[in-house]
């Protein structure tokens, strides 16, 4: 039943008065969300901007379809996806072709685990649409990216998988990572996209749970969460709000239907 249905008119002298509590609201006066997809679209959504970034022969990681201009694709990924591997690196589209991807040089993240390639295709493929509005928690949150193969076991190629968001910290950690999600995402799925239930990308896949090494729990200024919230943390996955990619975005990579400063 709509606000139509509900409005209730008093006749004073002859004269309509629309009660004030059920005024409907302005069409401007609430932000527009994006409508929810059904997860079958999301997954479809997600895996059309996914791609394998390849180095020497093997896939270092996945990286995010973010925009087109004329032949040229602009990929998203995490810097320490690149650093697993070393020029020249590949990128494998969804249609399993690779391009020849090549480091965009005059991208500085400073100090965000954030890394951009480009190639260049006459194919149409799919980019994404960054989100507008920052993540809550409690939000549904969709991960997508290419976990490593153990040795002997079979690809699985890309993985999908649904979970909300746990965490969203005021102050970013080390690398940028910001947003704290009960998605499952593995090794291989770093650089993949972490969408909201509109299907924008919100966020970059980076660190997983329970890390094997290094101290992903550190605040970018030095100082380090209390004991509890680090325990905490160490139980979800960790990616980089979209937010931080636009703040840093260089020059020249301005969309104005992708990218919203």
């Amino acid at each position: 039943m709509d606000w139509r249905s509900l409005i209730m008119a008093t006749c004073i002298s002859g004269i309509s008065v629309m009660l004030p509590s059920q005024i409907p609201p302005a069409k401007n006066s609430l932000k527009q969300l994006p409508a929810e997809m059904s997860q079958q679209k999301l997954q479809q959504q997600a895996a059309a901007i996914s791609l394998r970034i390849r180095s020497g022969g093997r896939v270092v990681g996945t990286g995010i379809a973010i925009r087109k201009q004329g032949s040229q694709y602009a990929v998203l990924t995490n810097e320490h996806v690149l650093k697993a591997g070393k020029a020249p690196y590949q990128i494998q589209t969804p249609d399993n072709k690779i391009y020849q991807g090549l480091e965009v040089k005059n991208a500085n993240f400073k100090g965000n685990d954030l890394a951009m390639l480009h190639f260049t295709s006459s194919v149409e493929y799919t980019t994404t649409k960054l989100g507008v509005q920052p993540p809550k928690v409690g939000d549904a949150v969709f991960a997508g990216g290419f976990p490593f193969a153990d040795e002997g076991a079979k690809d699985r190629g890309f993985v999908f998988k649904a979970g909300k968001v746990s965490h969203v910290l005021e102050k970013a950690l080390e690398g940028g990572y910001q947003i704290g999600y009960t998605n499952d995402i593995e090794k291989g799925m770093s650089g993949g996209p972490l969408l909201n239930a509109g299907g924008e990308l919100v966020g970059v896949n980076g660190v997983h749970a329970y890390p094997l090494w290094g101290d992903p729990y550190q605040y970018k200024d030095g100082t380090e969460p209390a004991p509890a919230l680090r325990e905490q943390m160490s139980k979800y996955s960790w990616g980089i709000p979209i937010a931080t990619f636009k703040e840093l975005a260089p020059t020249g990579f301005e969309m104005t239907n992708s990218l919203q400063k």
